[in-house]
């Protein structure tokens, strides 16, 4: 079961809003926890909901809103979070769009160890990854909420933009589950010095502080990789319209349309993965 995304399709578009640009939508209202003032739930979704905004595919819709999104991370409270995503935007803001699209798949397509699909370091090449995606796409429904079908549920960006309409309590028990996973992809991001790190950087901000027992799990990732089986040839469940696959031959599903109205399309081709 690879965590590789299936090829991208590159989409021109005029300068969107924030809004605009979230690759989700809401069926219902999501109530929030009311442990925080109004002014830290805002600042927190907002923070959760660029980071995001931020590890998405960099097509030409989400380049053209580069000052848009420096310009909304200058506005945010001080804090380490506002500092590290100001960090990103701005080597963000002065790359080339071809340069941007290159290094977005090299971190995140082509390396295991950054990969964004946040079951994967928790359960490998396994049937329970099957059964994760499952639970988690459960847990978004029973929400009252429902991605676009363009990416599986465990991608790091669906996940936030679940956690930041959901707020701290439930709407982040996936990030907290997978807490070990998105240090591991921090830290293949720091050994590349690649600047998505920060962005990394900035949503680990807002957990826990990793425990001993984290650490050493992380190690043990960078070491061994995350769980495998080489048995069970028979497929073992379905998600969405499709069906999953035995270990070695997943393939996710192609990205579907968003759910905005899309402008003609260009076909971009990228490498094997």
């Amino acid at each position: 079961m690879s965590p590789l995304p299936s090829p991208r399709a590159e989409r021109l578009g005029g300068p969107p809003s924030i809004p605009a640009l979230v690759r989700t939508r809401v069926r219902a209202a999501v109530r929030r926890p009311a442990r925080l003032t109004p002014e830290e739930a805002e600042a927190r979704t907002l923070l959760l909901r660029m980071c995001s905004l931020l590890l998405q595919y960099p097509d030409t819709e989400l380049a053209t809103a580069r000052d848009v999104l420096t310009s909304t991370v200058k506005a945010l409270p001080s804090s380490p979070a506002a500092g590290h995503l100001a960090d990103f935007t701005a080597w963000f803001a002065g790359q080339e769009l071809e340069a941007l699209e290159r290094h977005y798949v090299e971190m995140f397509d082509l390396r295991r160890k950054s990969s964004l699909y946040l079951t994967y370091y928790l359960h490998g090449d396994t049937r329970r990854r099957g059964m994760a995606l499952l639970t988690l796409n459960q847990r978004y429904r029973a929400a009252g909420w429902e991605t676009d079908h363009g990416e599986l549920p465990d991608h790091l960006p669906v996940v936030l933009e679940f956690a930041a309409l959901a707020g701290p309590g439930g709407g982040e028990a996936p990030l907290r589950q997978h807490h070990r996973g998105l240090e591991l992809i921090h830290r293949a991001l720091t050994d590349a010095d690649s600047p998505y790190r920060h962005v990394l950087a900035a949503l680990l901000t807002l957990l826990p502080p990793p425990t001993e027992a984290d650490r050493a799990a992380v190690d043990q990732l960078v070491a061994e990789g995350p769980p495998n089986e080489d048995v069970g040839l028979d497929p073992y469940g379905t998600y969405g319209d499709g069906e999953f696959a035995p270990p070695g031959t997943f393939v996710p599903p192609p990205a579907a349309p968003p759910t905005r109205v899309p402008p003609a399309p260009t076909s971009r081709t990228e490498g094997p993965r």
